[in-house]
């Protein structure tokens, strides 16, 4: 089959950084599915494993989580899925990606794509939409509900601060709270075309991540002497911001995160106001087989549900033309820039 890999760890510069390669076709397992792949995205995972994650030698690593597709065969093992359903799922780090003509995924963490969606549009969401969904629900913890009549429903009277609220996780993030929650949702954007798309996702501020957090919060109305938000999510740069995020928060409140960091943070920076840090990892259910890992798959179909009902949209906004390795090198330098906007995704051989 073919598919899109490397061999060594290389720079985008070199014409062997992504190859289009000939590799055999994988084997579902019991509780797999093997998908015909009809469109994959690309994220911040994706270059970074390509930049520093080796091959094991000799053979060739396939990178992409997310993507959707159509059903060719089930494991023994599956329940819910038949050949032929159209599917949409992030899928593993420790198994091959999915760039590539056919995948093999854990039913567990797939679910049926939204039927309003084309596949390009699905493949845009899996890989943030686990991420947001369960930064927010799970590691922060807030109760979903927009129930009027309980003052305690969906965080009431909290407000959230996403920090990198135009990428890809903060696109569907904003979204997630603004129809699930009761938060007041503060986001950070810097430019023209980055401040107008969060406002589209759903927050009710913006401000800018290049001035002072506590004065841009105080412009807002939003920052007192001891802080001004109850949650954060801090989904880029954490380190750049974190002193900011420590004093934007107030007593009690909750920081939680997702980047890489080069250097461990000073936790005892929290202790005065009590605060907590929250660690998301959407593999860790996949990587460690926990019990819950079907939640993911559960979410996905809550999502797809959201889209179907006009609840949520999605969050494509550049198409990098059919999947080979020099239009996956486009597609990584997009990432590279940092200027990058919701998702971009790649579709078809």
């Amino acid at each position: 089959m073919k598919a899109i890999g490397y061999h060594h760890n290389l720079p985008l510069s070199d014409a062997s950084a992504l190859l289009d390669l000939d590799l055999p076709a994988p084997t579902p397992g019991a509780h797999d599915l093997l998908v015909s792949v009809q469109a994959v995205s690309v994220n911040p995972v994706d270059v970074k494993l390509r930049a520093g994650v080796a091959p094991e030698a000799g053979q060739a690593k396939v990178l992409g989580w997310d993507a959707a597709g159509i059903v060719l065969a089930v494991g023994d093992q599956v329940q819910g899925f038949a050949a032929g359903d159209r599917v949409y799922y992030a899928g593993a780090i420790h198994r091959a990606g999915a760039n590539a003509e056919q995948h093999v995924v854990d039913a567990r963490i797939a679910a049926k794509m939204p039927a309003s969606l084309d596949f390009a549009q699905a493949a845009a969401l899996p890989l943030t939409a686990i991420t947001a969904w369960e930064l927010l629900f799970d590691r922060l913890g807030v109760a979903r509900g927009r129930s009027a009549s309980d003052p305690a429903a969906g965080g009431a009277g909290q407000r959230l601060l996403v920090t990198g609220a135009a990428g890809g996780v903060g696109s569907i993030l904003l979204q997630l709270a603004r129809q699930y929650t009761q938060l007041e949702i503060i986001a950070t954007a810097s430019r023209p075309e980055t401040v107008d798309w969060v406002l589209a996702m759903g927050a009710h501020h913006v401000i800018d991540h290049h001035q002072p957090l506590a004065d841009e919060l105080k412009r807002i109305g939003r920052m007192g002497p001891v802080g001004g938000v109850h949650l954060v999510a801090s989904l880029t740069h954490t380190e750049q911001h974190y002193p900011a995020l420590v004093e934007a928060l107030l007593p009690q409140g909750k920081l939680a995160l997702l980047d890489e960091l080069s250097k461990p943070l000073d936790v005892m920076a929290l202790k005065r106001k009590s605060l907590s840090l929250h660690w998301e990892m959407m593999f860790a259910r996949s990587l460690f087989g926990t019990p819950d890992m079907a939640e993911q798959g559960r979410l996905l179909a809550a999502v797809a549900e959201g889209i179907d009902a006009g609840a949520l949209r999605h969050t494509l906004t550049r198409r990098f033309g059919t999947l080979n390795a020099a239009n996956l090198k486009q597609a990584h330098a997009w990432l590279e820039s940092g200027r990058a906007i919701g998702k971009g995704v790649l579709q078809g051989f």
